[in-house]
């Protein structure tokens, strides 16, 4: 069975080809090529015909296929994919200044459930391969290539699609090496960031095996009785288990844990949560997202008043915690957060 060339590592092909007694110096070449230039075709330049054969017949290249997208009025786009099991999965490209972040999908589907998300109610179908994640990336940017000429810079990569990415640990894990490899798309480890509903298995094997890259929690709630409303995980794994193992992670200079709010009407937008969550927080490198609900066909939850949302986060300021109100970006063809749903398309 062929290998999937977009899921192979530069070291791991450097090795493939010296024990197949062939030039190691071609596993630059051909990850600058497939990689950094984000060719599609066969690499023509300063390989052996022997190299040729071998990769042709070692490995395969497919990538998830863009079956549609949907632009928002704001710029915003949603690229659905087609895998070859016949699955759908989307990604977004948020835009801001010309450049983008695109947001990621690492599962087809979830298993979480989360009452807030879109994707909970679609159900779980199959983690992504890291060729199918990577793949999502090298597809958007392509697709700015064709369709927005000059804007085709994707800075930010965040793992916040459909999924949880630490049910997914070692694909996302593989991804994320590819990402930062300099010798192909080569970036930043502090432009990555892995979103987590409080995944704890994931969460303990972080410090060991997981590339240096940010973390998201998604919080929502203090209490973990509101939480396991929202999160049904929370009551195998509560809140207070996985904020110890998030203050056990070893962190870089410099670098937050982001914490993601999102604020539902009447349920967890009170200034009494606000406090909660300041104390929980206080102290700690932490970085607070809050994220007005985003509604969607079907959803129990609304939306509150921006003036709550402001008095939420000037609570939050009182206990000098970095907190951002996250503007809403592509809700109106679904692409917000929690809004991701390929059952619908």
């Amino acid at each position: 069975m062929k290998k999937a060339f977009y899921a192979t590592s530069f070291d791991d092909l450097r090795e493939l080809l010296l024990n197949n007694n062939l030039n190691p110096h071609a596993a630059s070449t051909l990850h600058n090529w497939h990689f950094k230039k984000k060719k599609v075709e066969a690499c023509p330049e300063n390989i052996s015909l022997k190299t040729k054969g071998f990769v042709n017949d070692n490995f395969h290249f497919h990538l998830p296929k863009l079956e549609s997208v949907l632009q928002s009025e704001d710029r915003t786009v949603k690229l659905i994919f087609k895998l070859t099991c016949g699955q759908k999965i989307e990604s977004v490209l948020i835009p801001f200044n010309k450049k983008y972040t695109i947001c990621l999908s690492s599962q087809a589907g979830c298993a979480m459930k989360c009452s807030f998300c879109f994707t909970g109610v679609q159900g779980f179908k199959r983690s992504l391969l890291a060729h199918e994640i990577v793949g999502q990336y090298l597809e958007a940017w392509r697709w700015l290539k064709q369709n927005r000429l000059g804007e085709e810079r994707i800075l930010n990569i965040v793992f916040m699609g459909q999924g949880e990415p630490l049910h997914n640990f070692n694909e996302v894990k593989k991804s994320c090496e590819i990402f930062l490899s300099t010798h192909g798309l080569s970036i930043g480890s502090q432009k990555i960031t892995i979103s987590t509903s409080g995944y704890l298995p994931g969460l303990k094997k972080w410090n060991k095996e997981m590339p240096p890259v940010n973390l998201a929690l998604s919080l929502h709630s203090p209490f973990d009785e509101k939480r396991t409303q929202l999160i049904p995980i929370n009551k195998k794994y509560p809140l207070k288990g996985v904020i110890n193992s998030i203050d056990a992670l070893k962190l870089q200079k410099k670098q937050f844990i982001t914490y993601e709010y999102l604020l539902i009407y009447d349920f967890n937008d009170a200034q009494i949560d606000a406090h909660e969550v300041g104390q929980l927080l206080a102290g700690k490198r932490a970085y607070v997202n809050l994220i007005p609900f985003n509604p969607f066909p079907g959803s129990q939850y609304k939306r509150p008043p921006l003036q709550t949302v402001k008095v939420f986060k000037k609570i939050l300021d009182t206990y000098k915690i970095p907190t951002l109100i996250r503007d809403t970006k592509g809700d109106d063809v679904l692409a917000a957060c929690g809004q991701l749903n390929t059952s619908i398309n």
